[in-house]
């Protein structure tokens, strides 16, 4: 990820595993739980005048595991804890539907890019795993990774970016991404990712999303 020559207008989260506990195809409100440093994060963002979003693959939706209606009240409820963010996009579809909006695919940060009046090479994602980072790239957006237990390592090893946490982050967009792999106050890649090992027994599985 090359230095934005100009000052970021807007930064764009993916929500599960992101800014709130990944709930696999989560229909109930009750459940959502801001990750650690979500709050601080998004409250940076804002005091300095940033636009946020969220940009969410909700193919539970399409596998018929939750409906519309329960991911709107969920989407409402992270609003409540962490919102109000400026944009939502939201996709149904599941892997195989061929939509321009499921990540990777860029169509979700390019709408919200419009709908923002937002330049993409002026937006940051931030997401947990490869298909934000892809997607990041499509758009001709920057990209930061947060790695999860359930992000694959070699996901994090073709990351631009890694970061270890929501707030080390945003902090390193307010000050302006630097150059390097590494962000200042980050630990290296194979540390973000818990050394590039499996998640242990146990741990949890990635699910599609």
């Amino acid at each position: 990820m090359n230095r934005p020559r100009r000052p970021v207008q807007a930064v764009l989260f993916d929500r599960d595993g992101t800014l709130v506990e990944d709930v696999p195809y989560n229909g109930d409100p009750d459940l959502v739980r801001p990750v650690e440093g979500a709050r601080e994060a998004v409250r940076l963002l804002r005091a300095r005048g940033i636009r946020t979003g969220v940009v969410t693959n909700q193919s539970g939706i399409a596998r018929g595991l939750v409906s519309a209606a329960d991911v709107r009240r969920v989407n409402a409820r992270v609003d409540t804890l962490l919102g109000p963010f400026d944009v939502w996009a939201v996709c149904p579809h599941g892997p195989g539907d061929g939509c321009h909006c499921r990540k990777p695919a860029p169509g979700m940060i390019l709408w919200a890019a419009g709908r923002l009046c937002a330049e993409p090479s002026r937006i940051v994602v931030v997401g947990d795993i490869g298909a934000d980072m892809e997607a990041a790239r499509r758009a001709g957006a920057h990209g930061i990774l947060v790695p999860t237990p359930v992000t694959r390592p070699e996901e994090t090893a073709r990351a631009g970016h890694v970061a270890p946490d929501l707030t080390t982050a945003v902090r390193a967009i307010l000050a302006g991404p630097p150059p390097d792999r590494v962000l200042a106050g980050e630990r290296p890649a194979e540390a973000a990712c818990a050394g590039g090992a499996p998640p242990a027994p146990g741990a949890a599985v990635r699910r599609p999303r």
